[in-house]
């Protein structure tokens, strides 16, 4: 066990992780040239087409260093903070992390969030100066940056390039001789953390897990503690780039278990393996419990998928333990399901893993957060939809979650970021030069005011400069009112928001406007109102597509028009009374790029 080494990497997005663990793969020949390609653990085509990593991903490889073979676990992680429970998943099973930080971009907001998720759970930090081969690399400023933010010393700090392959023998030396090999014992009952799974159509659900204590062997009997459901071990094994089957992995090494599970329910990640008749008593801490930051409902798109659609979210929570979901049903929508995510990005993946993995095409509905509401009884009811909002005679208050938010930039963005942060109802805590030219902003702010298009402005505002990163606060009381789409008079339940008294009319104006470019013309008007309760604050038609019925008059009395024109108008009132408007699904999404 003292030669097993299990590590993550940790960074910013796009500082270059997914490359350097390419180079590693490379050096320790894990992965021979012919299978190499950019980015080699990034498995999913959404992964390559974004250019992102999205799910956390575990391999073995084999180093040999004086003289001794050496086993390196490594689980690459996600940088965005949509998937920052990836990463606090793949830290509960390593030792220790190799912190990257791009020598041109220095330090952002998302690596300092994820290096304290790291230091809370004591792992060995190895900071690693990345793209050293660019031209506008500043690594004696970026070193200073990194000596303050973890006080290590300035010699500690690798300087590498993900693309040459610069320092990568530096690394694997730093892995092996920093990071303490796993504390275990061979002999002791079992104890395995699960921090991933998958689901395979042929063998069932696959499970990864880390084990603390114990062996487990093909063929042993095993139970999930969590769900205290008992298996057959049918295939062990560890995770090379293809998994490779073994007679058993022991204490302190990373692996997968197949035991032909075919309910997604049964697999909870974060739960514990033991024997089932040498059970261990201690159950492994798993993970922070997730917290869904923004709500949208799923509905499949024909109405008898639903019982697909279901089974295919089971199977892509199996994967991205972050997803939530339970049914609904709405009436423009029918049936459907409630998900709550932990922001938009996040959103937009499962969106689009659900239409390519599963084939399935859905509507998703205006995003929102969940609101704590007081009745003039002092009675809380949690509202995560806009259409369970009760009647407003009977709401005392309604309270919004705020969050503390985080924005490192340069020091030349400082003026239109404020400005947004402002605009979007924020209120200004804190603001310190980290060095001269960038600036760390801390604002507190209504959470359903980044749920829109706030991370899109912020980005282009700042040039792609600006890095942000949230945290929940608390909840507090916020005048709010229910704004209704109507159309010819019917609210679309799919469109109405929860929003602050003080942007409804602009907001209601433009969602109008938006849908009278969206909405098709039909055979007659239609008229679309944003109301709140009764009273109605925009208003846009869509005018009727019409035939010219007077082309056929030539010249004659005026009243020969005339009757023609009645004769049209009368058809167009019946048409109206029994023709209905389909919202096409680009006007769902609109609404969340009102700009």
């Amino acid at each position: 066990m003292k030669n097993i080494r299990n590590f993550c990497i940790i960074a910013h997005i796009d500082h270059g992780k997914s490359t350097l663990a390419d180079r590693l793969l490379e050096f320790t020949k894990t992965v021979s040239a012919r299978d190499l390609q950019a980015q080699t653990l990034d498995d999913m085509d959404l992964e390559r087409e974004r250019g992102i990593t999205i799910k956390s991903h575990a391999i073995q490889m084999d180093y040999s260093y004086q003289g001794e073979n050496f086993i390196l676990n490594l689980i690459d992680t996600p940088g965005h903070v949509d998937f920052s429970y990836e990463v606090s998943r793949s830290i509960a099973a390593c030792e220790g992390a190799l912190l990257i930080v791009d020598a041109a971009q220095g330090i952002e907001a998302q690596t300092i969030s994820n290096l304290y998720l790291a230091l809370d759970s004591d792992l060995v930090i190895i900071p690693v100066l990345n793209k050293m081969d660019l031209p506008s690399a500043m690594p004696e400023e970026v070193k200073d940056q990194i000596v303050d933010l973890i006080g290590c010393d300035r010699d500690d700090i690798i300087s590498a390039s993900g693309k040459t392959g610069f320092g990568v023998e530096d690394i694997l030396k730093a892995i092996i001789e920093k990071i303490p090999h796993p504390k275990g014992n061979e002999d002791e009952p079992l104890q395995a953390l699960i921090f991933d799974s998958v689901f395979n159509s042929f063998r069932g659900i696959i499970a990864y897990f880390r084990i603390f204590n114990g062996v487990i062997k093909k063929g042993d009997k095993v139970k999930f503690v969590a769900t205290d459901m008992e298996y057959f071990a049918e295939e062990v094994g560890v995770l090379k780039l293809e998994k490779k089957s073994c007679n058993s992995v022991k204490a302190g090494d990373v692996g997968y278990i197949i035991s032909g599970i075919k309910d997604a329910r049964e697999v909870k990640v974060g739960d514990t393996i033991t024997h089932v008749d040498r059970p261990t008593q201690e159950i492994i801490k798993g993970f922070v419990e997730v917290k869904s930051m923004v709500f949208a409902g799923i509905y499949p798109v024909e109405t008898n998928e639903y019982e697909e659609l279901r089974t295919a979210m089971g199977k892509l929570q199996l994967n991205d333990a972050s997803l939530t979901f339970e049914p609904e049903s709405s009436a423009a929508l029918g049936f459907g399901f409630r998900c709550g995510f932990l922001g938009m990005l996040h959103m937009e993946i499962v969106q689009e893993r659900l239409e390519r993995e599963f084939g399935m095409t859905v509507i998703t509905t205006v995003p929102n957060v969940s609101y704590k509401v007081y009745s003039t009884k002092n009675v809380l009811l949690t509202v995560n939809n806009p259409s369970d909002l009760p009647d407003l005679s009977i709401v005392d208050r309604i309270e919004e979650p705020y969050i503390i938010a985080q924005v490192i930039t340069k020091s030349e963005y400082i003026g239109p970021i404020i400005t947004l942060c402002l605009d979007k109802r924020g209120i200004l805590k804190n603001q310190i030069y980290l060095t001269t030219d960038r600036v760390e902003i801390t604002f507190e702010m209504p959470l359903a005011e980044i749920v829109f298009d706030f991370y899109d402005r912020l980005k282009s505002i700042s040039r792609g400069y600006a890095s942000f990163d949230y945290h929940p606060f608390e909840y507090k009381e916020s005048k709010l009112v229910k704004l209704d789409i109507l159309l010819n008079g019917d609210p679309v339940d799919a469109l109405s928001a929860l929003i602050h008294k003080d942007n409804s009319y602009n907001f209601g104006k433009r969602i109008c406007e938006k849908l009278r470019q969206l909405i098709p013309r039909q055979q007659f008007d239609i008229a679309i109102q944003a109301s709140i309760g009764a009273k109605i604050i925009a208003r846009e038609t869509v005018k009727a597509v019409r035939k010219d019925v007077t082309a056929k008059c030539y010249g004659g009395d005026i009243t020969r028009k005339r009757k023609l024109l009645e004769k049209q108008k009368e058809g167009k009132k019946r048409m109206r009374q029994i023709g209905n408007v389909e919202v096409p699904q680009s006007a769902f999404l609109a609404v969340l790029k009102l700009d």
